[in-house]
């Protein structure tokens, strides 16, 4: 295990809050307050907006023969983890990690040894020995025509809409011709490609000190959000890539960038406004999460917490299920435009346009992006496609909210084979008309076995079978007294009335291309049991469930487009050795990392699931991280923690590329409880204290791209070796401290 910067002093996690005035504290569930309020609108602060009368779970679940038996038995207890710094607790760990220390992981895939988990005051990127790490792209890089090198002191909207922008999630790296896209962990990048990010929200509390206005601040804000397209590059594969700062592939799509709307509710009243009477184009995405490479080369991205930058007149019921109210909002952004205040004339249904998959062509720098009303409207996690056996093109999401749920889409037309412009032309059609499905969960235990402890039912596992409810099937509305249209942008209030399965925030779900097997990562749910709530489930089996667990789908005869499947949860996250209801498919708990509030999923070629987590902090205190998880064989269930994030930042998008031996990242909201007076991190320059800054540089943290490769790959002739193995004073500028972008970094590339 190496951490960088070495000879940064440690933060100390600030203690539990013991007044109304203390801080900084952690929300219910797993966040910080200041991520509560400016990620999901302190969504954990509120009832959850599904309200709904479901029947219990319970109620409905199917009594079927268990399908399962304990795996792994005495062969899975037998196993030891393979650690490069011992993971605390794990028996034998004195032996593997002399495995470990080799880079020697076991299994298929990327070899590593597993690192310790990272107290959570610790503001270090942490990766194992044998690798190092360095920044691809940071928060302010120029990479437009005009843009400057970042400098705290000078920012402005016109700038930062020329720069990379803020809190960074969804990531991957395409490469230069989009028909060498293959599925996750296939696809062989070469030395040129793009690289593509959503930018979720901004903090202004770590962006800015005091010589900026409320109103610059929100202009500068505003240009910080949505995505980013940029070209890299590198001199041979396995090493590390540069950005290119001038490409004409370059790209920022910002609040302000034209969207097309597409699918059964484009032109709907639903989706008309006075700017926009014809309901068929949009300013602008906003807080934009997760999402995912399509099989055609174009990235789809979910709009997720949009309900916090809408006021809305408080007239429409509906308005509530997804969490809109009359009241200001956070970031008064309502006060700079009308449309985002639903009180002036002609906006009223200005939210209904937010809440969608967005899809976005990066080959295709001068044409508008797409928003898919037949994919449905809530808050989006994410969405991930992958292709039937008949060619289908089928999405999976996740609603990320309390009680809310998981969805599928079936694409009516199948996909056509090559590259060409034809074909690419025709299967960016594929999101734009097909069937809408939700789905509903049944367990096969015993339901007084199911108590909210998380206690493994008597036949071996949580499991049982589901089907997928169509919402709308063939062009019309499964839904009585809903029209399409209605269904679509009010999917939320359909799901609930054909009885939709509650989850525990469905956040990313994702295909395994190897398998065609779904996983869903639901991060949490500490309202799970309380009076008036939904108590525990099959899927679902714990109470004030802070850690979150982990669904396994498989679609009845391998057919994506089936409308039945089994499931089981593959893992109940949390601490084993302070938590005994923790499961990790019958892999012995006391032998693998603790892992807590899973959200993002990656595959690697060889098949093994990746987890980033956010929440860790507050419910185990440790730093988040990416973790490895073995799908089969005695060892299905084992976690290996591969990295850890800096303090207060949560671990997104992960890329994990294995014929390259490389790992992508990116890193949100470091820092986030301080202040422009009191940074709580200085990642990823880590500038000492007093230390002039190269130009582009700055104390302080900034959410960006990290890229992890083999020690010594990472060597570029006239350039300082930064840290080396992590001794000396972590400085090493290389030449030329007035470089202004875009890399190699000439400051340290971390082992």
């Amino acid at each position: 295990m190496t951490i960088a910067p070495e000879s940064r002093p440690l933060l100390e996690l600030a203690a539990p809050p013991t007044g109304p005035h203390d801080g900084p504290h952690y929300a219910r569930g797993k966040r910080s307050a200041v991520t509560c309020r400016l990620k999901c609108a302190d969504a954990c602060s509120h009832p959850a907006p599904n309200e709904s009368a479901n029947e219990y779970f319970r109620d409905v679940a199917a009594r079927a023969l268990s399908r399962r038996v304990l795996l792994g038995g005495l062969a899975a207890a037998a196993a030891t983890v393979v650690v490069g710094a011992q993971v605390a607790g794990a028996p034998g760990a004195s032996a593997a990690t002399s495995a470990g220390a080799a880079g020697r992981g076991s299994g298929k895939g990327l070899a590593f040894g597993a690192i310790a988990p990272q107290d959570a005051g610790v503001d270090a990127f942490v990766v194992p020995e044998g690798y190092e790490w360095s920044p691809i792209i940071r928060w302010g890089d120029p990479i437009l025509p005009g843009g400057r090198a970042f400098d705290p002191a000078r920012q402005s909207p016109e700038q930062q809409a020329r720069q990379f922008g803020y809190n960074v999630d969804y990531l991957d790296i395409l490469p230069a011709d989009p028909g060498d896209v293959r599925p996750q962990g296939k696809t062989k990048r070469g030395t040129r490609g793009l690289l593509v990010s959503n930018h979720e929200y901004t903090n202004a509390g770590i962006m800015f000190d005091a010589s900026y206005d409320a109103a610059t601040r929100r202009a500068i804000e505003r240009a910080a959000w949505g995505m980013s397209v940029v070209e890299v590059r590198r001199d041979r594969e396995g090493s590390p890539w540069t950005y290119s700062r001038l490409s004409r592939l370059n790209r920022r799509i910002t609040v302000d960038t034209e969207f097309r709307v597409d699918g059964p509710a484009a032109g709907s009243y639903l989706m008309r406004t006075v700017a926009d009477p014809s309901g068929t184009r949009v300013r602008g995405t906003l807080n934009n999460c997760a999402g995912g490479t399509t099989p055609w080369g174009t990235v789809v991205s979910g709009e997720e917490n949009y309900n916090a930058n809408f006021r809305v007149n408080g007239k429409d019921p509906r308005d509530a299920r997804y969490g809109l109210k009359d009241a200001a909002t956070s970031y008064g952004w309502e006060l700079d435009d009308p449309r985002f205040d639903g009180r002036n004339p002609g906006y009223e249904y200005e939210s209904h346009r937010f809440g969608w998959v967005v899809e976005v062509d990066p080959y295709e720098p001068d044409e508008a992006p797409v928003k898919h009303t037949a994919m449905g409207r809530f808050k989006h996690e994410g969405a991930n496609v992958i292709l039937s056996k008949r060619g289908h093109a089928v999405a999976y999401m996740g609603d990320d909210e309390r009680f809310d749920y998981v969805y599928k889409y079936v694409s009516k037309e199948r996909f056509r084979e090559g590259s060409s412009r034809a074909a690419r032309r025709h299967n960016k059609t594929l999101l734009s008309e097909g069937d809408l499905y939700v789905a509903r969960f049944a367990g096969d235990s015993p339901a007084a076995e199911i108590d909210g402890s998380g206690a493994v039912p008597s036949d071996g596992g949580f499991d049982g079978t589901g089907e997928w409810v169509p919402l709308v099937k063939d062009g019309t509305s499964r839904v009585p007294g809903m029209t399409v249209e209605e269904v679509l942008v009010f999917t939320r209030l359909a799901a609930d009335a054909v009885g939709a399965t509650k989850m525990d925030r469905p956040e990313d779900v994702e295909p395994n291309p190897l398998t065609g097997r779904i996983y869903v990562a639901c991060t949490n749910n500490t309202d799970r049991g309380k009076a008036g709530k939904e108590g525990a489930t099959e899927p679902n089996p714990r109470t004030t469930n802070r850690d979150g667990h982990v669904v396994e789908i498989i679609e009845d005869r391998g057919d994506q487009t089936a409308t039945t499947f089994t499931w089981n949860l593959l893992l109940v996250a949390g601490d084993p050795s302070v938590n005994d209801s923790t499961y990790f498919s019958g892999f012995p708990a006391d032998q693998v990392s603790p892992i807590s509030c899973p959200d993002n999923l990656a595959f690697d070629a060889d098949g093994n699931l990746w987890i980033s987590t956010d929440g860790a902090p507050s419910t185990i205190q440790k730093c988040d991280g990416l973790f490895k998880v073995t799908l089969t064989g005695s060892r299905r269930g084992r976690v290996e923690q591969f990295l850890s994030v800096p303090r207060e930042a949560e671990t997104c998008g992960p890329v994990v590329d294995s014929r390259d031996q490389m790992v992508y990242v990116n890193v949100q909201h470091p820092g986030e409880n301080g202040s422009t007076d009191d940074q709580h991190s200085f990642f990823p320059d880590y500038l000492g204290e007093g230390e002039r800054a190269p130009a582009g540089a700055w104390r302080g943290p900034r959410p960006s791209t990290i890229q992890v490769y083999k020690t010594g790959r990472g060597e570029h002739p006239g350039h300082g070796n930064g840290h080396g193995n992590g001794h000396g004073d972590g400085h090493g500028h290389g030449k030329g401290d007035g470089w202004d972008g875009p890399g190699p970094f000439p400051w340290p590339r971390h082992r």
